[in-house]
């Protein structure tokens, strides 16, 4: 759904939101459409078990624990840091992943960097027999088709498209379906330039460009700036906004906004992407530090 928002810009320039936060209550946003190709393809190749990678407080960990339950699969989440082994209780995203059955390998930062390497996939194999290989943060060409579906007909009156970008696997859907008058535009939670060259696998289009000034200081992290702003926004718009993704991309475009970088009379399409459980734990992290917390009930 597309909701507009109630805030008044200069330049007569209109912003909308698209809620695909709401798809789904536990699979939401991008991992909705990111996991719907994949599962379908785990189900043809009669597949039991999905086996995947995230963090601490990973959506996509969430979300493929609650999808694999749901549709009869197995899950095994192989989570970064082993230090988390006898921290599962007072984290918010791994109890559930373990509520809905996931079983949690935990290794070490050192052997993570290897997932992607044929000897450690098959020692994986070797201790949990075949499974289905879901990638970190669930971007492959099955994941990408499901994101070119987040656009829809009712969204060709928009000049721009804004998203948050992780792995790459959403912004590459919405570049491949955007339409020739239309611009998108990447938000990286992360430092660095490098995910051109990622996107670039799957994007068949030019029409995209990656802002990389709104990352605060680099995946995962945020500032006292940050979240006072996803807290006002959410008390003017009940609208949340997840701080790690799409909270940084809705800072940038309203900055921007006010730095004049859209032409007049430009409609934006805001991308929400979900994320909204990893709240609870940023907020869990934020009271440690004796930091402002962010003021949503998720």
């Amino acid at each position: 759904m597309n909701q507009q928002l109630v805030i008044p810009f200069p330049n007569s320039i209109s912003v909308h939101i698209k809620r695909e936060d709401l798809i789904h209550p536990f699979v939401s946003g991008n991992k909705f459409r990111k996991l719907k190709y994949n599962l379908l393809q785990a189900k043809e190749e009669k597949a039991v078990t999905l086996l995947t990678f995230g963090g601490a407080y990973s959506n996509h960990i969430a979300a493929v624990a609650f999808a694999g339950k749901e549709n009869g699969f197995k899950t095994i989440g192989i989570i970064r840091g082993d230090e988390l082994r006898d921290k599962i209780v007072g984290n918010p995203t791994l109890e559930f992943a373990q509520s809905c059955g996931m079983q949690l390998e935990f290794v070490s930062r050192e052997e993570y960097r290897l997932k992607n390497e044929i000897p450690f996939l098959e020692n994986i194999k070797e201790k949990y027999g075949d499974f289905y290989l879901i990638p970190e943060g669930g971007t492959n060409e099955l994941a990408v088709k499901g994101c070119q579906e987040i656009l829809t007909e009712k969204d060709s009156q928009f000049d721009y498209i804004c998203c948050a970008v992780g792995t790459g696997g959403t912004i590459s859907g919405i570049i491949n379906s955007a339409l020739p008058h239309q611009k998108v535009l990447g938000f990286p939670a992360l430092k660095g330039d490098f995910l051109k060259d990622e996107i670039r696998i799957f994007a068949q289009n030019e029409n995209w460009e990656l802002l990389t000034d709104y990352h605060f200081g680099g995946y995962g992290k945020i500032n006292q700036d940050l979240i006072a702003f996803i807290n006002q926004f959410y008390a003017e718009n009940q609208i949340p906004l997840d701080p790690i993704y799409t909270g940084k991309m809705v800072f940038g475009v309203i900055d921007l906004i006010n730095k004049n970088y859209f032409p007049p009379h430009s409609k934006i399409l805001l991308i929400h992407t979900g994320g909204i459980q990893g709240i609870q734990g940023m907020n869990l992290k934020l009271k440690n530090k004796k930091l402002p917390t962010i003021n949503i009930y998720v």
